[in-house]
């Protein structure tokens, strides 16, 4: 992980060095209303490893105020995915929902101080009343309330009395403000929702922009480090802190958020993938979800190297997925296990073998690490090798078996085609070929020069796996450019290929959910955690990024 300075540690240890602050507290806020992806891993990085840096505190806080939309399942996985990260909230967990009494209490003091009031607006006549970017807002007919009728309505809002959307609580800031955010904001809306944690307790619940800066300052957040989507919104953070009276208080910064080619990261459309049944869940390996990349054998490590080369800055922009895959090969080519695996098997008959005979040779687990050691993988009469390693009808300088020309078996022998063998409809059954068996694991003894080199697996050892094949979930780079957000219509159909009955070598069948291995001359791939006896590819070989 980089430790480079950014515009968000200079603001801390400018403050640190005056004594602005003397701590570093930060905190992470998801809405339980879906799982996290790699966006989020952004901010998760971002918080917890500045608070980490400057030795402060690191909160988890769920923002749970919209009881509509959030579940338990989002709160489990939340947790599943920091924990899998590395980022502890060393500075405890927490809900929103904690703090509904003292946000009600707050609001109380608003009306008391003349700095709220509830209106009887319809959400379709606030945005009438709210003006345009040339235009000032118009105040609500409600505006000027008494403190003493502002105060029986809220709480008649709160004991159930009114219907959903029927009045809302408003801070009374500036209805003339160029920021539309200060033009008098709901703060409090009906909502009579069962809440998955406090039941039936409330039928009022606080909106995000009034409740977040309070959690803040009550939990003793220094930095309220978020995405740049809420740079508008700070004013009225500073608003909400400065007119309830906390001090110390914190403060917000925004930093640009993640952009990824060919995926988007907006819950709602990955919720409809999901609850139509385009994706295999949540964690579908082609999601950006975190539990996605997980399945798909991502690591931590992997994810916040990526991260760490994109930066933090306030400038959004488009990183490309080549960078991410480029993270995830370089350390899986450092540290993977080879293995063999036949994606689209060809039966390969060694005629002059011996039936009878097995015989061992050593590859290697993995060439760049020397400490890994050397495995023996089984050679017998019948082989299994790939399909695209044969070619009837070869095209210019194709290397691999093709007809009266010899190959090197991986590791082993350097055979020669002499006879294809088909049947009634015309379709290729075996390959008959002969071994120099002089060659095992050495130069032919004549010096002749063979070039090309295929593996292949025992067909009497091998064993069956599914593999799945994984590829880009857009057929175009930017989906933001996609006109309605008419995501659909720009799904890949190859973003997923199912290969049944791929054969792998017998040492993968001590294999567990997880690993990772890499599968000579395919791609890296993991044992799939949902399906049994299946492969996930992770990454192909072929490194497109440009460093």
């Amino acid at each position: 992980m980089a430790d480079n300075n950014n515009f968000i540690h200079d603001i801390i240890e400018k403050d640190l060095a005056s004594g602005v602050n003397t701590a570093v507290h930060t905190r992470f806020p998801p809405e339980p209303n879906g799982y996290l992806h790699i966006g989020s891993a952004k901010a998760i990085w971002i918080s917890s490893f500045t608070a980490k840096k400057y030795g402060g505190l690191f909160n988890l806080r769920y923002d749970d105020t919209n009881p509509a939309k959030e579940d338990d399942e989002f709160v489990w996985s939340i947790r599943q995915d920091l924990e899998w990260l590395g980022a502890i909230p060393t500075g405890g967990v927490y809900f929103g929902s904690d703090y509904f009494d003292k946000c009600y209490e707050y609001a109380v003091k608003l009306i008391k101080d003349g700095k709220a009031y509830v209106c009887d607006l319809s959400k379709e006549e606030m945005e009438q009343y709210r003006g345009t970017l040339t235009e000032p807002g118009k105040e609500s007919p409600y505006r000027n309330r008494t403190v003493k009728e502002n105060l029986d309505l809220f709480e008649r809002m709160k004991n159930g009395e009114f219907a959903d959307g029927a009045k809302t609580l408003r801070a009374k800031i500036d209805m003339s403000s160029p920021n539309f955010n200060l033009r008098d904001p709901a703060i409090y809306r009906i909502l009579h929702k069962t809440h998955h944690r406090q039941g039936d307790k409330w039928c009022i619940y606080p909106l995000y922009d009034f409740a977040h800066p309070i959690q803040d300052a009550l939990e003793g957040i220094t930095y309220s480090l978020c995405d740049i989507g809420f740079e508008n919104h700070r004013p009225l953070y500073d608003w909400v802190i400065e007119n309830i009276g906390f001090n110390p208080r914190p403060h917000q910064y925004e930093f640009a958020r993640l952009n990824l080619t060919y995926t988007v990261m907006s819950k709602r459309y990955l919720r409809k993938l999901v609850e139509t049944g385009i994706a295999d869940g949540w964690d579908d390996p082609r999601l950006p979800t975190l539990c996605g990349l997980r399945r798909r054998g991502y690591t931590p490590s992997a994810i916040f190297d990526f991260l760490g080369r994109v930066g933090v800055t306030k400038v959004n922009s488009l990183t490309e997925t080549e960078l991410l895959e480029h993270c995830i090969r370089d350390e899986l080519n450092r540290n993977a296990l080879r293995r063999v695996c036949v994606l689209k098997p060809i039966r390969v008959v060694i005629t002059n073998y011996p039936e009878d005979k097995t015989e061992y040779f050593s590859l290697p687990n993995n060439p760049n690490d020397e400490n890994a050691g050397t495995r023996e993988v089984p050679f017998t009469r019948e082989l299994f090798i790939d399909e695209s390693d044969f070619a009837e009808v070869p095209p210019p300088k194709f290397f691999r078996l093709k007809p009266d020309c010899e190959v090197r078996l991986m590791g082993s022998y350097v055979i020669k085609l002499n006879e294809i063998v088909k049947d009634g409809n015309g379709n290729i059954t075996e390959l008959h070929c002969t071994a120099d068996l002089e060659t095992g694991c050495e130069k032919p003894i004549d010096g002749r020069k063979v070039k090309g080199t295929i593996h292949w697996v025992s067909a009497k050892y091998a064993k069956s796996a599914t593999v799945m094949m994984y590829d880009k979930l857009f057929t175009v780079a930017n989906t933001a450019e996609i006109e309605n957000g008419d995501y659909d219509a720009y799904l890949n159909p190859e973003s997923q290929v199912k290969i049944e009955d791929a054969k792998i070598e017998p040492s993968l069948a001590d294999s567990k959910p997880g690993d990772r291995f890499q599968f000579v001359r395919c791609g890296y791939f993991v044992r799939d955690t949902k399906n049994d006896n299946t492969y996930n590819l992770i990454v192909g070989l072929k490194d497109s990024f440009k460093a």
